[in-house]
């Protein structure tokens, strides 16, 4: 698992299903009840009970995120977010992207939660451009980390090798 840390940013290739920390986030869609990509695996990886508290949760809009217990995963809780469907950047991609990693941080620091990891959202089905959105996620998290003491941590966790070195090229120019 190749690594990169800047400040209490980490950088990692990886399954984020296998990360002990306190949370990892779902990139999900609005049902909550599952689907591909990370979303498939953490609800394949927490098992039968995720899917059955998501189905309390109501669904979730695009830039929202909801909680639930993290089940058989090595975390106490799964944060949930919807990510926007790449249409070109003309339909406020951006900001609700930016909405996704804020809100759920803020979610995380209302529950107590100290460390963190993410998946890159929204850059698997829903097409987001890696770069653009690898932008967004890091200026966001640095800007919440800035003005929240009480996160001590945040992994970026990427499935595939050509992520990370997006995420880890966006690291070099912009923290």
């Amino acid at each position: 698992m190749p690594g990169y840390l800047e400040g209490r940013i980490e950088i990692i290739e990886g399954d984020i299903t296998q990360l002990a920390v306190d949370a990892i986030v779902n990139a999900a869609n609005e049902s909550l009840l599952g689907g591909g990509g990370v979303d498939g695996a953490i609800h394949e990886a927490a098992g039968p009970r995720l899917l059955e508290e998501t189905r309390t949760l109501g669904g979730c809009k695009t830039g929202q995120a909801k909680i639930s217990g993290g089940y058989r995963l090595p975390v106490k809780r799964i944060i949930h977010t919807v990510g926007p469907i790449w249409r070109g950047g003309l339909k406020h991609e951006p900001a609700l992207l930016a909405d996704c990693y804020r809100n759920s941080l803020a979610l995380a620091l209302m529950h107590g939660l100290k460390t963190i990891s993410f998946p890159s959202i929204s850059t698997g089905a829903f097409g987001y451009p890696i770069k653009k959105a690898a932008d967004v996620a890091l200026r966001t998290i640095q800007a919440f980390l800035e003005e929240n003491p009480a996160i001590e941590k945040v992994v970026i966790c990427t499935f595939e090798n050509r992520d990370y070195q997006v995420y880890i090229n966006k690291a070099a120019e912009i923290l």
